[in-house]
């Protein structure tokens, strides 16, 4: 069978560092939309601490008031067994994503924890998806470099994938939170990694200026990436991170690439238009 490109949509990481408060009914409606055009999967939400990251204290009143008729599937974040407790409440959701770095600066920073705490909170995550039906993925965060000082390189990359597979790790996303991978590095990371893990879905959640991302998609995708984290017009970037104005990769962009390799992503265009045009309220 042939493995179809997942494009992951992030209005969750494109609102989360907003500071003026987007009505949750509003943002009901953009996710709704988004939820039509036929994306993989919706990143839409998170539980996680309202002082930390007050955008998406309504993550609970959004989720009530979304339409999951379609086959696209949900996705929120959590950052400790609190919120996992409380993810795996709700039926909807079909996946737990959790944040953890291999830099210790990022990981406190994040998650208020260190590297060694966060590797236990994962297991326990693994043993409540598992009881609950629920599927975790796991961000690689500082995946193609670390700007915080703390030690970097390919192989400490590859050890703790090795370390995150071996408790039972399935979807694996490297994740470039400040926007300093580069092609180069995108290549020497990924095809290693992707044939080390067959049995893994690994993908990239990268951010980008404009100028950089087309270049960075096909790295990618020349690497053998299938699985895609992206945000319409590449709104957001990381609130916890040293560069608020590296943004995401833009789902535009992806679609864009994609369609010049002749590729069909099997998305609903008016719907995906209709979206377009409600984001300019949605982020004012």
């Amino acid at each position: 069978m042939e493995k179809k490109i997942k494009i992951i949509e992030c209005p969750r990481d494109a609102m989360q560092g907003l500071h003026g408060f987007i009505d949750t009914r509003l943002k009901a409606e953009y996710i709704n939309l988004l939820l039509q055009v036929g994306f993989d999967t919706i990143d839409f939400g998170s539980f996680v601490s309202a002082k930390a990251i007050p955008q998406l204290k309504d993550t609970r009143d959004v989720l009530s008031l979304l339409d999951i008729s379609s086959d696209t599937k949900l996705l929120a974040i959590v950052a400790n067994l609190r919120g996992v407790e409380e993810a795996i409440l709700h039926p909807e959701i079909t996946y737990l994503g959790f944040p953890f770095s291999i830099s210790e600066t990022f990981q406190q920073r994040n998650t208020n924890s260190s590297i060694t705490e966060s590797l236990n909170t994962i297991t326990q995550l693994l043993e409540k998806c598992d009881q609950n039906g629920k599927t975790a993925v796991v961000y690689l965060s500082m995946g193609f470099g670390n700007p915080y000082g703390d030690a970097w390189n390919s192989d400490i990359v590859t050890a703790y994938a090795e370390q995150l597979v071996s408790k039972g790790v399935k979807i694996l996303a490297l994740a470039d939170t400040t926007g300093v991978s580069t092609p180069k590095k995108i290549k020497e990371i990924l095809p290693g990694l992707i044939s080390r893990f067959p049995e893994v879905e690994i993908g990239v959640h990268l951010h980008s200026t404009p100028a950089t991302r087309k270049e960075k998609i096909d790295a990618a995708y020349q690497s053998g990436c299938m699985r895609f984290d992206s945000a319409l017009k590449g709104f957001g970037g990381c609130p916890m991170a040293s560069d608020e104005l590296t943004g995401n990769m833009a789902t535009e962009d992806l679609i864009a690439y994609f369609e010049e390799q002749n590729i069909d992503l099997g998305l609903n265009m008016e719907k995906w238009q209709e979206a377009m045009a409600l984001s300019a309220e949605v982020f004012n």
